[in-house]
């Protein structure tokens, strides 16, 4: 249940403290739910924030929120568009249509809705939301994690099985649990605000001029909108205090070479820069970071929300088995291992975007219209779209025993496919997994390997259909984020997929103790 001004029990025992109430925390707290165990989300902020930092759903996790049944909820009245607008040089030319997905678009939801309908979802399912609640100490234990809260009631603490800290750049957890965060320090400044202007006719678009970019996005008849200003070569410099309306017009004014009149009212104001910071490790024991408290980098795309909420599928079901107790610790380190890669290719990416930004007309430009030029040509498009949307994703898979060649599908996305062959007719494997259960893909009627996931029963739902895949498979083993944990040809026999069961769900039933 959501609570905004009550205070948590001191000494209260919970399964996942998740410190942090924005849309990675509350997406997190949602499928620790649907995992079946216990979530309390403290947040210190005491109500939602009403301005948006991010506004676009890639097409990845689009898919992710079609694996839960939120999806509809998400696209009503949402504008969908094929790329990426108003996003970096990768991303202003892409054509979403070229991906081998359900869904090829960009779901323009502005962030504090997003906030807004997973907080929903996470009340429904359970979850506890605790507002105005900072978290201000830890201390973890072989057993679990005790934190210090300061509440509406003063300070009281809570203990828990583990900790999650998706509580942003500025992470209290990623600290308390001493955590490094390596990485570039800022050499670009920008302002953002979401302000009034009586101007009319405002260009909707991105101004690039030789002293740095302006993009601006105001309805026609002038009224409140946002202007985003990106100035090279000021850094850290101009990074002191709040940012007022007075320096948002004149940084206007230097880029853009003219002021364009912006008034009260100001709905929110604010800056940043392009520092590139990645956790040196996702976990610590019992500690864990998710979101923007494991990698922070210039905001292009949208990549940093998209990422975050990424994290938290990704984190959810493995951390929800440990605690039930099938999964292993092999498999909460998993975490880690599938996802710091993900964030430091984000990293990379968002670097070198804004690095053709730059509006350099001797060495830049050039580069930059090369770059253009090469994505009119599909095959880097749909690279480039794979990319910046994470739809590209694949996860490293552990070979069989003896070490072999892995099937080209395994740790690939699943989601999007639809089983054929059924009697109720063709049936999206997103739909099958929204119960965030396990599936094994019997896609060739194999009695050998239904038999062999019996004594898995209890976690793993088994399907049989047909799917077009390339290159085939007979099988595919689903885990509840739609990545495939195994796949099997005609070639392998039950005794490697038992070892996949065993590697990501657990000992067969028989082998408990």
């Amino acid at each position: 249940m959501m609570q905004n001004d009550n205070a948590v029990d001191d000494g209260l025992t919970t399964d996942v403290v998740v410190v942090g109430g924005g849309p990675v925390g509350l997406m997190l707290a949602g499928e620790l739910r649907a995992g079946g165990v216990e979530a309390l989300v403290l947040e210190k902020l005491v109500e939602p924030v009403e301005h948006d930092r991010a506004g676009a759903l890639h097409t990845r996790t689009v898919e992710m929120l079609d694996l839960r049944g939120l999806l509809d909820r998400f696209l009503e009245g949402t504008q969908l568009a094929k790329g990426l607008p108003f996003a970096g040089i990768f991303s202003q030319g892409l054509d979403f249509g070229l991906m081998d997905t359900r869904h090829p678009y960009t779901a323009l939801v502005p962030q504090s809705r997003t906030e807004e309908l997973l907080a929903e979802h996470a009340d429904r399912v359970g979850a506890e939301i605790r507002r105005g609640h900072e978290v201000t100490g830890l201390h973890q234990d072989a057993e679990g994690v005790e934190v210090t809260v300061e509440g509406p009631r003063g300070p009281c603490r809570v203990r828990a099985r583990y900790v999650v800290g998706c509580d942003g750049g500025r992470s209290t957890v990623r600290r308390l649990a001493g955590i490094g965060f390596p990485g570039t320090e800022a050499t670009v400044t920008a302002l953002i605000g979401y302000v009034h202007t009586p101007e009319r006719d405002v260009p909707r678009r991105w101004e690039r001029t030789p002293d740095g970019i302006l993009i601006l996005a105001f309805p026609p008849e002038g009224g409140t909108g946002r202007v985003v200003v990106i100035e090279y070569g000021r850094g850290r410099a101009a990074d002191k205090g709040p940012v007022t309306l007075e320096q948002l017009n004149a940084a206007v004014a230097r880029v853009r070479g003219k002021p364009l009149e912006l008034t009260e009212p100001v709905t929110w104001l604010s800056r940043f820069g392009d520092a590139s910071r990645q956790a040196e490790r996702y976990r610590s024991g019992r500690v864990l970071l998710a979101g923007d408290a494991a990698h922070v980098h210039f905001p292009i795309g949208g990549q940093g929300l998209n990422t975050g909420l990424q994290d938290a599928v990704n984190l959810g079901w493995k951390l929800a088995a440990r605690i039930r107790g099938w999964g292993s610790e092999e498999l909460l380190d998993t975490y880690h291992d599938e996802r710091h890669p993900v964030a430091e290719r984000v990293l990379l990416n968002t670097r070198a975007q804004l690095a053709l930004m730059r509006p350099d007309e001797q060495h830049t430009t050039p580069l930059r219209g090369f770059v253009e030029e090469l994505l009119s040509i599909d095959e880097v498009n749909r690279y480039f779209a794979g990319m910046i949307t994470g739809t590209d994703v694949r996860y490293p898979t552990v070979t069989p025993e003896p070490p072999a060649a892995a099937h080209p599908w395994a740790g690939r996305f699943a989601g999007r496919l639809v089983l054929s062959g059924r009697p109720e007719g063709p049936v999206p494997v997103a739909e099958l997994l929204r119960p965030a259960r396990p599936l094994l893909l019997d896609l060739a009627g194999r009695v050998d390997l239904r038999d062999a996931a019996r004594s898995w029963a209890d976690r793993v739902s088994v399907v049989a259909g047909e799917a077009a895949l390339e290159p085939s498979a007979q099988a595919l083993l689903v885990r509840p984020d739609g990545y495939v944990a195994w796949a099997g040809s005609a070639d392998d026999t039950a005794a490697g997929l038992r070892s996949g069961l065993a590697r990501w769900f657990g000992p067969p039933v028989a082998d408990r103790p």
